[in-house]
């Protein structure tokens, strides 16, 4: 997972492997990562530690002065926010250098001015080697679109698994959010109680966040673009956000086979780095009007495409294809996903349960809609995490949630 750092130099940030360090262990990623001397750090979670004026001040920020202390036990996430003070002078990974110019400055040559130019040309590496799609999972995403919505309005979803070193993408559960959608934009609902439950639930399983699907409507003349400008603006800003090389952007669209009858169809891709740095710097024109050409991304300054300025690009050169593989993830995907047409409820967990008395509890909900649907009876800081790790393990649930669980499914 990714931890934001903020300090004197600015907001920076540490690649975490899992949530189960200790603070020694998050110092010595940051002495390692940042070049700030473990003895140097004084670490919190609160911000006024930046105010902080003497070493007696730094003393009273005294959150993460244990070790020993485990992350999890913080409630910190993937994303969350840190404060660092420290003695001394550095250097800041990444910064640029900078060398005197003389009086009136360094003069131009042509080679400054070339360099200053946006040059987009294709990608023809992802940095994902593939994704893999649980096939029930994928299976749910795509028979609720077909059938029950028929591809008339946009559906979208966030991808969660894991990357593995070699930079393989597994997907192993869609989370679904609350979101309203037409033919032309997809509108998620954010920040919510439920997504911070799902993002426990993640690290419980020992996953994170790893990509964006969506739907295309039959509305939309796609026959000539992958991605409309509004697709890719959209793309484009949740994978900067990720901060993850590896994110991956999945649609799921109706084309015609051979026989001109209509099949469901997944494409994967990553957005070029170049895209991605387009619109960190402001590069995308984000209001769009109706007389937009779908398959043009417009530029608010003009950029280099095969040797000409132009302020229109052709969505393709923003992407790069990503191979697609399937397989059978750990967890279930049968408990009714949440937030679409039929509501999710007790009676709906004890159906669920009886179906599989012969099992194992921890069998029963290892399932993330599932465990979804608890949470909102659960402590997302303790029950949640407690859950998901006998899930990710395999091992029993403790007695005291199974009367918990019991009493939740006979309430109905």
């Amino acid at each position: 997972m990714m931890l934001r750092i903020r300090s004197r130099d600015g907001l920076e940030r540490v690649t975490v492997d899992h949530p189960n360090i200790t603070i020694g262990q998050l110092k010595t990623l940051i002495q390692a990562q940042l070049q700030i001397p473990i003895h140097n750090q004084t670490l919190s979670t609160n911000q006024n530690l930046l105010l902080a004026k003497s070493p007696a001040d730094l003393q009273s920020f005294a959150d993460m002065a244990n070790p020993n202390t485990l992350l999890s036990s913080l409630n910190l996430a993937h994303g969350s926010m840190l404060y660092l003070a420290y003695d001394g002078e550095r250097t800041v990974p990444g910064a640029p250098s900078v060398s005197p110019a003389g009086s009136f400055g360094r003069k131009m040559t042509m080679d400054d001015l070339i360099a200053k130019q946006m040059r987009v040309t294709r990608q023809e590496t992802p940095h994902c080697d593939s994704v893999s799609f649980d096939r029930d999972c994928a299976n749910a995403f795509q028979h609720y679109v077909n059938e029950s919505l028929a591809f008339a309005v946009k559906r979208g979803g966030f991808m969660y698994g894991t990357v593995s070193e070699e930079g393989k993408v597994e997907v192993n559960f869609i989370y679904e959010p609350p979101q309203q959608g037409t033919d032309e934009v997809l509108i998620l609902m954010r920040d919510s109680v439920e997504e911070k439950a799902v993002e426990a639930i993640a690290a419980g399983l020992g996953m994170r966040k790893v990509g964006f699907i969506f739907t295309q409507t039959v509305m939309q003349d796609k026959k000539d673009y992958t991605l409309s400008n509004r697709e890719v603006l959209q793309a484009v800003e949740l994978h900067a956000e990720s901060e993850l090389k590896e994110w991956v952007t999945a649609v799921v669209k109706l084309e015609a086979n051979e026989d001109g009858a209509a099949d469901v169809h997944f494409e994967a891709f990553q957005m070029s780095d170049m895209c991605v740095r387009l619109f960190k710097e402001g590069w995308f024109e984000t209001e769009i009007g109706q007389d937009v050409d779908p398959k043009l991304s417009i530029m608010k300054k003009e950029v280099v495409v095969g040797g000409k300025d132009v302020k229109e690009v052709d969505n393709d050169f923003f992407l790069v294809v990503v191979k697609i593989l399937d397989h059978l993830g750990p967890l279930s995907s049968t408990f009714p996903i949440e937030n679409r047409n039929n509501p999710v409820t007790t009676k709906t967990l004890k159906t669920h349960l009886d179906k599989a008395k012969h099992l194992p509890l921890v069998k029963r909900i290892s399932d993330f809609h599932l465990l979804l649907f608890l949470a909102r009876f659960l402590d997302v800081n303790s029950d949640v995490p407690v859950l998901a790790e006998c899930v990710l393990r395999q091992i029993p649930v403790p007695e005291g949630y199974h009367i918990i669980i019991d009493s939740m499914a006979n309430a109905s």
